[in-house]
């Protein structure tokens, strides 16, 4: 619903909590005013143009405040004649919130009231509804956690009973396991057996290696006897060997003295 009104010879299209400006009006902040010329009122498609105002329409209003517009700046001259002229002006004027329309024996206000009445109630309903739905929700989920509590229990292993049965499950093997397993032990004995084997080979060669004399007394000795002979393959060498051994260092040859010369032990 809305009305256009006539006021300090202007007219203004207002509805139910517009504010607006109007000229000074003899009223006091914080009242109330009636504004009676209604030129045009209108209630949804219904609408009644006044000639010149509406009968049976009413515009309520409240007074907000008394102020003054901003400053509005006049400037005259006269060219050619040194004349400056400069004033301000501040009009005062009144500030309306309207309150209430009524038209054909209806009341904005209250329809406005009724209508919030109403959303408040559905919003209340719509929270009451929810909050049944809420409860609802946690009673069921409440049933389901008891329910599922019983299950977890049943299915959830003892200490005692996992030990045990961990136990068994290691006593009850398979045959094939545990063949499997006596392999695996014997191939590793094997394997130890044969280290040793091979360590103690070497030891016993290295120990049994004769002199560097000897043994090149015993090679010659054997190849007069017997002839050559094929040693078998991967046989270190034993000539390289022999030389290495007869090897001198270049320090010992320097302390041995010459053939020919002689000590002062011997003169």
């Amino acid at each position: 619903m809305y009305a256009v009104i006539e006021t300090g010879g202007k007219q203004y299209r207002v509805e139910l909590g517009t504010e607006l400006a109007v000229e000074r009006l003899d009223a006091a902040a914080g009242g109330s005013i009636t504004l009676e010329r209604v030129l045009l009122a209108a209630d949804g498609d219904e609408a009644t143009i006044g000639r010149p105002l509406v009968a049976d329409a009413v515009v309520s209003a409240e007074v907000v405040a008394q102020d003054r517009a901003e400053k509005v700046i006049v400037f005259k001259y006269r060219p050619k004649a040194r004349r400056r002229v400069k004033k301000g002006h501040r009009q005062e004027r009144t500030v309306l919130r309207i309150s209430d329309i009524r038209f054909n024996g209806r009341s904005a206000a209250e329809d406005a009231r009724q209508a919030d009445e109403q959303r408040k109630s559905e919003r209340e309903r719509l929270q009451e509804a929810a909050a049944r739905q809420a409860a609802e929700d946690a009673a069921l989920a409440a049933k389901l956690a008891q329910r599922a509590e019983p299950t977890a229990e049943a299915t959830k292993p003892k200490r005692g009973r996992s030990s045990a049965t961990s136990g068994k499950s290691a006593e009850t093997k398979t045959p094939e396991t545990k063949a499997t397993g006596a392999k695996a032990r014997g191939s590793k004995a094997a394997e130890m057996k044969t280290a040793e084997a091979t360590s103690e080979t070497k030891a016993t060669r290295s120990k049994a290696r004769p002199s560097t004399g000897e043994t090149a007394a015993s090679d010659a000795a054997t190849g007069e006897a017997t002839g050559p002979e094929t040693e078998p393959a991967g046989a270190p060498d034993a000539t390289a060997e022999a030389s290495d051994a007869t090897a001198e260092t270049p320090e010992a040859t320097a302390e041995r003295p010459a053939r020919g010369s002689r000590t002062k032990k011997d003169e």
